[in-house]
């Protein structure tokens, strides 16, 4: 029986809490927009912007993400490595985030567009980087435990953005005034550089190597996050497992064109993609950017909805952590299903409260909006957040897995430019009325995932494509990591 703790074990964790940084910043990018977009400088700084001009300002970061996702990632993610893909994207990040900063006079909104473009490339990169770096150092038995570390630094940067936020409105006089709001986008400098700094000193995973050819590399890495958790005959093992699934995949076409044409790689894909989009689709991204105004809209003063902005993204993390282990207890659609359900009955009230009260007339109908609000988070947190990233983080074979990822992550990408745009002209136009078309799509999402989305925890990477291809079932030899985790027992051999 392997230790309960090992050094293996504690490496794991550090290294992947270590990229959760690269997400933080990820977070902190969101996060910043949405407190500064009821700051009285910013606004003076952009010329008082309309809810078409924020919305451009929000979705046009979502272009940026899409081109990324389609043309830059996945590229950079294979032929770089996981480690310094998330280096030139972070680099990226940086530099539009520099633009924004300095955003002023009478190109301060082509500033604000062109630097949230920047981000919008370089976010693609870390964002999907990330948790394939986690999904291929980690343990099948676990996996979605260490992949969802990456929405715990979402979620912390998003809320660490929020509370930097509610501090910036402390800042009085002039200097408050024109420099509060740059001086919180610039703090994303600090985690960002840590990141960077720390990127060339970790290993690279085990699987890009062995799929590069680096065999001795690629073991030494497996060892190391391996030893002391499983015997050296386990990792044997799992080693032959990863190699014999490499050789198979260089003999196969490695176009990208094949995501398309093989039908094994295509029922993968387009899981993906529709778990991404409906990920943002029901509502999440007008969630994360528009939450200081949507607590406008019931009443509540700007310092204060800061304040409570704050309080629901710190919470976001509780549930994140509660995910964490649940993802993995339960399986990835059992909290699916179950946190739409709570995001659309919390879509259901927001929407019909205001209609039933007008204009703040009660005020026991305004605090409840605000608590299924609070609700609508936990459902969002134990569900699509984290949920969609270890999903499609973990379905694709090596070979495939960054531009599978990438490309299922540019559905999302669509959504969010959907939702960026038409929630704010939605808001001003037909007011709450707008949360009953996302608590549509909640209710849609629920047979969608049901009966089209197969459990994939406790699999093995390798092991995954006899979901996706029945006829190849006894094509390929696999190691259940799962089961090694219990007894020790040679590859499956066909």
């Amino acid at each position: 029986m392997s230790p309960r703790f090992s050094k293996s074990l504690l490496r794991l964790y550090f290294l992947c809490a270590f990229f959760a940084l690269g997400s933080f910043v990820w977070g902190y990018n969101i996060g910043i927009l949405a407190t500064i977009y009821t700051n009285a400088g910013f606004k003076k700084a952009l010329h008082k912007p309309t809810a078409s001009k924020t919305g451009l300002i929000t979705a046009i970061y979502y272009l940026g993400t899409w081109l990324s996702y389609i043309f830059l990632s996945h590229p950079a993610s294979d032929y770089l490595g996981r480690r310094y893909a998330c280096l030139v994207g972070m680099l990226t990040t940086c530099f539009g985030a520099a633009l924004q900063t300095g955003a002023t006079g009478s190109g301060a909104l082509a500033m604000m567009v062109i630097g949230r473009i920047f981000c919008g490339l370089g976010i693609a990169i870390v964002s999907t980087a990330v948790p394939t770096y986690q999904s291929e150092v980690a343990p099948a038995r676990h996996r979605g435990r260490y992949v969802v570390m990456n929405h715990i630094g979402l979620t912390t940067g998003i809320a660490v953005a929020f509370w930097v936020g509610y501090a910036v409105t402390f800042w009085k006089g002039t200097k408050g005034f024109n420099y509060g709001w740059r001086m919180s986008i610039a703090l994303q400098f600090i985690p960002a550089t840590i990141f960077m700094l720390g990127l060339p000193f970790v290993p690279e995973t085990p699987r890009w190597l062995i799929q590069h050819g680096q065999l001795e590399r690629g073991r030494k890495s497996l060892h190391y996050f391996r030893v002391g958790s499983y015997t050296e005959s386990e990792i044997d093992d799992e080693f032959e497992s990863i190699k014999l699934k490499a050789e198979l995949e260089h003999a196969e076409n490695n176009s990208w064109t094949q995501l398309f044409a093989r039908r094994d790689l295509f029922e993968r894909l387009w899981r993906a993609a529709l778990l991404q989009f409906m990920a943002q689709m029901c509502g999440a991204t007008a969630m994360k950017y528009y939450l200081p105004q949507l607590f406008n809209k019931l009443g509540i003063g700007h310092p204060l909805s800061l304040l409570i902005s704050g309080v629901e993204s710190t919470l976001k993390i509780g549930c994140t952590i509660i995910e964490m282990f649940l993802i993995d207890m339960i399986g990835r659609r059992a909290t699916m299903l179950g946190g739409i359900t709570v995001m659309f009955f919390a879509m259901l009230i927001n929407g019909a409260l205001p209609l039933a009260y007008p204009n703040q007339s009660n005020h026991a109908s305004d605090y409840t909006c605000i608590v299924f609000i609070f609700f609508y988070t936990f459902g969002y947190s134990v569900s699509f957040g984290p949920a969609a990233w270890v999903y499609g983080s973990e379905i694709f074979p090596t070979n495939f897995r960054a531009r599978g990822l990438n490309f299922a992550a540019s559905g999302g990408a669509i959504g969010s430019i959907i939702v960026a745009q038409a929630w704010p002209v939605g808001i001003q136009n037909i007011g709450s009325k707008t949360y009953f078309i996302f608590m549509a799509i909640n209710l849609v999402c629920l047979p969608v995932i049901y009966f089209l989305y197969p459990e994939t925890s406790r699999k093995s990477l390798e092991g995954l494509s006899e979901l996706f291809d029945r006829k190849s079932v006894h094509s390929v030899s696999s190691v259940d990591e799962a089961e090694i985790e219990h007894q020790s027992q040679a590859p499956k051999a066909v």
